[in-house]
């Protein structure tokens, strides 16, 4: 976590003072009212959604996501939640924090109003692309003490049609441009999931589901040995895992109704006719990602900043997240 300032310092004490009796993030939420447990659940899943391959788990005494390095911490406290992405997170993204308390280390969402879903999620996915680009160590800090765990799983990889492609932070295989598998080690054990490995037989009852029920489809095969990798076992599970998407099964997310252009992009998109041309020539995804980022700013002041900002981009006809997406 990055060195905090006054402010995060100050939230730190609190949450030591407020509960110290829990060891996973479950225990963590339940030490709360409902109301409060809604909003730290809901702070979960966005997260989960931009990294579901993280590991869950409590830093600093904070709930945190870990992807072989700390990406996010958030915690309850009195009249906020606080997000903590560090420094240069925070710094990126000011102009879009107008509407919130900020520190150097720490961001605070106010109770009493709703959470910006789509910029939290924002912030995890440059969290994730920014740690991309630090030192390699940092990515493989423990694949010396999985060699031959890797060396395994590679192998069996390296025999069918996967192609390695890099998403949320890791290595992915993919087939057709659909996720298939992933594998890493950790502190305590080697990992290798399955992101529709709910659709899997599972004859040798390894599978387990990834974060605790926050997945519907991924499922993850955990060795605490690489010794207990056996190389024929996992070949039949990733072969079974690539047939999955050559027969078109998956879990399909539920698509959301269209979102109206209202307010004041409309009414700018109206003035300039280039401008308005360009932005119905983006995909309907594109075009939703805009609407949710104007529509997240509360103050007028701060709908128009971010207009001007994303003009010359809807332009070029470029999406919101275009750049974190390679």
């Amino acid at each position: 976590m990055d060195k905090c300032t006054t402010q995060a310092e100050r939230d730190l004490r609190g949450l030591m003072m407020m509960t110290d009796n829990f060891t996973t993030i479950n225990e963590y939420i339940l030490g709360f009212d409902q109301a409060k447990q809604d909003i730290l659940e809901n702070v979960r899943k966005i997260i989960y959604e931009v990294v579901p391959q993280a590991t869950e788990t409590i830093n600093y005494k904070m709930p945190t996501f870990r992807l072989n390095g700390n990406v996010i911490h958030f915690a309850m406290f009195k009249n906020h939640v606080g997000i903590y992405p560090g420094a240069e997170t925070i710094e990126h993204f000011k102009n879009d924090l107008t509407d919130y308390k900020t520190s150097k280390g720490a961001i605070q969402l106010p109770l009493d109003k709703a959470l910006p879903k789509k910029l939290l999620k924002e912030i995890v996915l440059y969290k994730v692309n920014l740690m991309k680009d630090q030192k390699t160590g940092e990515w493989t800090k423990y694949n010396e003490n999985w060699a031959e765990a890797n060396e395994k799983i590679q192998q069996v990889v390296n025999e069918t049609e996967l192609v390695k492609e890099f998403k949320w932070g890791g290595d992915i295989y993919t087939f057709n441009k659909k996720n298939v598998l992933a594998f890493s080690g950790f502190k305590n054990h080697f990992a290798l999931w399955f992101h529709n490995g709910v659709f899997l037989k599972d004859p040798y009852k390894v599978l387990v589901n990834a974060n605790e029920e926050k997945t519907k489809a991924l499922r993850q095969w955990r060795f605490n040995f690489s010794d207990e990798i056996d190389v024929e076992k996992v070949r039949e599970y990733v072969l079974e895992a690539i047939q999955l998407v050559k027969d078109g099964k998956e879990i399909k997310p539920q698509k959301s109704a269209p979102k109206e252009v209202n307010e004041i992009l409309k009414e700018t998109l109206n003035q300039d006719n280039k401008l308005f041309t360009s932005f119905k020539a983006l995909t309907t995804g594109k075009q939703k990602e805009y609407i949710e980022y104007i529509d997240g700013a509360k103050q007028e002041k701060t709908k128009i900043s971010r207009i001007e900002k994303i003009k010359p981009m809807i332009m070029e006809g470029k999406g919101l997240n275009d750049k974190y997406r390679k």
